[in-house]
């Protein structure tokens, strides 16, 4: 998958906040190709409500896994800053994505926040070695993503993701952060050294 994940204007020293608004952009467009490469390969979804309830699992996963590929490389303040302003960029994502499927009237951010913060808790007792999540983790994915698919292939779904999604999902994650951060030149903070994480 192609993204645009360099700044135009590499002079300029980019926020925490401009990074995280941009990954968030990345991550989602990431979650979108991974869903679109599952129904391609056949398996099941029947509404855009469905659909969302996928890209908000891929999403938890994206946000948790970028969250253990900065451990180190950030503070703890400037990790914190750059966690939250991208789940609070992916959230106002999905509510947009929302209200163009209900309409106007709800506000969808608190449960997707909520849901992200269940999520983020189960992944953070999944071990992560050498910029890799482990099979507990990748697994855990699987099975979140089965949960919210059809009924179709049901029982391939979580190999599909764990084998063929996840690694490509983790190469475009990677390079996008890497080249955010070093085009970039965020406030303070040297380009992660992704690939080695927590």
């Amino acid at each position: 998958m192609r993204i645009r994940s360099r700044w135009k204007n590499k002079g300029r020293v980019r926020t925490l906040e401009e990074n995280a608004g941009a990954l968030a952009f990345i991550e989602w467009r990431i979650a979108g190709q991974t869903l679109l490469n599952l129904e391609n390969e056949g398996f099941q979804t029947d509404t855009q409500l469905q659909r969302l309830d996928v890209l908000q699992e891929l999403c938890a996963f994206l946000i948790h896994v970028t969250d253990r590929l900065v451990h180190g490389d950030l503070d703890e303040t400037q990790r914190q800053t750059f966690i939250v302003q991208l789940a609070l960029k992916m959230a106002d994502t999905y509510h947009d994505n929302r209200v163009d499927v209900e309409g106007r009237g709800q506000d969808f951010r608190p449960g997707f926040i909520d849901a992200l913060n269940r999520r983020l808790a189960d992944y953070a007792e999944c071990s992560f070695e050498e910029g890799e999540p482990g099979y507990q983790f990748k697994r855990y994915l699987g099975e979140c993503v089965t949960g919210v698919m059809g009924d179709r292939d049901r029982k391939w779904i979580s190999d599909q993701v764990m084998e063929i999604e996840i690694p490509e999902m983790l190469k475009t994650l990677k390079k996008g952060l890497k080249d955010l951060f070093e085009s970039g030149n965020a406030e303070a903070a040297p380009a992660p050294q992704i690939g080695e994480g927590e």
